[in-house]
């Protein structure tokens, strides 16, 4: 089934890219430079993961345990 129609794989792939694109952006900034366009859609989820990162980490703990256990 596609991660679009489960909503359970959509906010596990969701939670991916803001991981993804906040690691990316702290260790190779000038990837994500650009605010505009393709990468700035990245850009945004790097930020996302940046300010909410408390609650970003409690939302990765929460699907992994809910990924094993379920």
């Amino acid at each position: 089934m596609s991660a679009l129609f489960n909503f359970h794989s959509f906010v596990t792939v969701v939670l991916l890219l803001i991981c993804t694109c906040t690691y990316l952006k702290m260790h190779f900034p000038s990837l994500l430079m650009r605010r505009t366009g393709f990468r700035g859609f990245f850009w945004k989820a790097a930020r996302i993961g940046e300010r909410l990162s408390p609650w970003v980490a409690i939302g990765c703990s929460v699907m992994g345990i809910s990924i094993l256990f379920w």
